[in-house]
């Protein structure tokens, strides 16, 4: 079972995923070994699945991010699940409840690579387009 400490682990581990056990042990109070026997188990585990590489999306080139509320048309979710890997600028997407079933973080370049994108997703519903404007996490 997760503990106190395993929480502390996993919130630094969160912060920097590349930190070092010495590094998280000066911070939580725990020998390095110590936090590497904790890591190893949460991995065990599958408390931890794995570790995430986060871009810096505007310095790739991509100068817009989009949330994309998306209604797809009936009998389509098999056919649109399929197509997925055709659609590179998806970074995330997940099924949903309410009037749109699917909501997708999409990197673009610029307005007229939205366009062309929408234009591809027409085939397989309805999408409502959402500009991302800042990250509020950067701010506080």
């Amino acid at each position: 079972m997760v503990d106190v400490l395993d929480l502390k682990i996993i919130t630094q581990l969160e912060q920097n995923s590349r930190a070092s056990y010495v590094d998280i042990g000066k911070q939580i109070g725990l020998s390095p070994s110590s936090v590497r026997e904790r890591i190893q188990k949460l991995e065990d585990a599958a408390v931890i699945q794995g570790y995430k590489l986060q871009l810096n999306n505007q310095k790739l080139g991509y100068g817009l991010e989009v949330f994309i509320l998306f209604k797809l048309f009936s009998g389509k979710l098999q056919l649109f699940c399929d197509q997925l890997k055709d659609f590179p600028e998806i970074h995330e997407v997940f099924r949903i409840t309410g009037p749109q079933n699917i909501i997708m973080n999409v990197v673009l370049v610029d307005q007229l690579h939205l366009q062309q994108f929408i234009d591809r997703l027409l085939v397989y519903g309805e999408p409502t387009t959402h500009l991302i404007l800042s990250d509020l996490k950067i701010i506080i």
